[in-house]
């Protein structure tokens, strides 16, 4: 069984063939600039030649990408997007008008050729690139399942933070499954509010099935297929990505309390306080988000114990020399393919017919 695993992040996309005849530290894997930065690279180079752009495509992942557009309007250089293109910017696209970007239908689109103009298509997921990268060294781009990680902030209405919807998604999905897996997606299932995982699936043209799920879950998840991370009943996994921060307070397979916030507006005295509060159960929504974080979730009576800590994702050195004493997990030997081993892993709770397998080769 070949299931490809795509944990697209900010700084990097990380990708593995996890085969299921192979040891697990055989499998092949790549840690590659995310989709963001490639296209960032694009338009920066676009404006050092001084072109227009015209971006089109679906919505995919900010950061890089929007500052560099922002940057060649700033340059006095256009900027054309289609609707879906321009809601990488923002969900309303009076907002992203208000930048300084055309927005124009999808036949304009195609009519703005010639000399002067780059055209820049938007999508998270590139099957192809990943196809070419795999075949160069001779592995046959096969797969019996894909399985893609993106954080998702969720289509808000005008009115309402993109904070507080993606928060309220997270609450609404443990209030009803207080276990990770529960972020886990077959495209039918996926909200129509998760605009990003529906691009995902809408950009995805093969016959086999794909599983879409959230970064933090997945780093989250992953982090678990640590020996001496699995070894504690409970415990408190932090995922410290590139922009967001986000921790899980586990008892089992059982989220007790959870938190998100931005990663560049917490240091580490701060963050240790949000763990430790989250854990004896005074961690309050209100706090994060008045912090200009997005927010906590207490679900049951607090921990009368400091339970283990397990850190990982990018931006973990920040709990290094802690006195919280955190475990920096790397599962089956290796960091950066956290968020893979957890999609995969998810991919065989939601697919029971698959489950023995994949547990089987992760399990050794």
């Amino acid at each position: 069984m070949r299931i490809l695993a795509l944990d697209i992040g900010t700084g990097t996309q990380d990708i593995l063939l996890f085969d299921s005849s192979r040891n697990i530290e055989n499998c092949p894997k790549l840690v590659m600039p995310s989709a963001t930065s490639i296209i960032a690279g694009r338009v920066e180079a676009a404006t050092a030649r001084r072109d227009a752009i015209v971006l089109s495509g679906v919505v995919m992942g900010g950061g890089p990408c929007s500052w560099a557009v922002e940057r060649h309007l700033k340059a006095g250089l256009p900027v054309y997007a289609t609707p879906e293109a321009a809601r990488t910017f923002d969900d309303h696209l009076e907002n992203v008008e208000r930048m300084g970007v055309t927005v124009v239908g999808e036949d304009e689109a195609q009519n703005l050729v010639g000399e002067g103009v780059t055209r820049i298509e938007m999508k998270d997921l590139d099957l192809a690139a990943v196809g070419r990268a795999l075949e160069a060294f001779g592995v046959e781009p096969r797969y019996d399942g894909v399985a893609v990680a993106v954080f998702d902030h969720g289509a808000a209405p005008l009115d309402v933070s993109d904070r507080t919807f993606r928060f309220d998604h997270l609450r609404r999905t443990v209030q009803h499954d207080n276990t990770l897996y529960a972020f886990g997606f077959f495209p039918d299932e996926a909200p129509a509010s998760m605009t990003r995982m529906q691009a995902v699936a809408a950009t995805y043209s093969l016959d086999a099935p794909l599983l879409l799920l959230d970064t933090a879950p997945a780093g989250a998840i992953g982090a678990q297929d640590d020996p001496a991370v699995r070894a504690h009943p409970e415990r408190v996994v932090v995922n410290l990505g590139n922009m967001h921060a986000t921790g899980f307070h586990l008892v089992g397979d059982h989220i007790q309390g959870l938190f998100e916030h931005h990663t560049g507006l917490i240091d580490r005295p701060k963050l240790e306080g949000i763990v430790q509060r989250l854990v004896d159960g005074s961690l309050t929504n209100e706090e994060i988000f008045a912090d200009h974080g997005h927010g906590a979730h207490i679900l049951r009576h607090p921990s009368a114990d400091r339970p283990f800590l397990a850190v990982t994702g990018p931006q973990r050195r920040m709990l290094v020399d802690s006195p919280l004493r955190p475990h920096f997990a790397a599962p089956h030997g290796d960091m950066m393919l956290t968020g893979c081993f957890g999609l995969v892993r998810c991919f065989g709770r939601k697919l029971s017919n698959w489950r023995e397998e994949i547990e089987a080769a992760l399990n050794g």
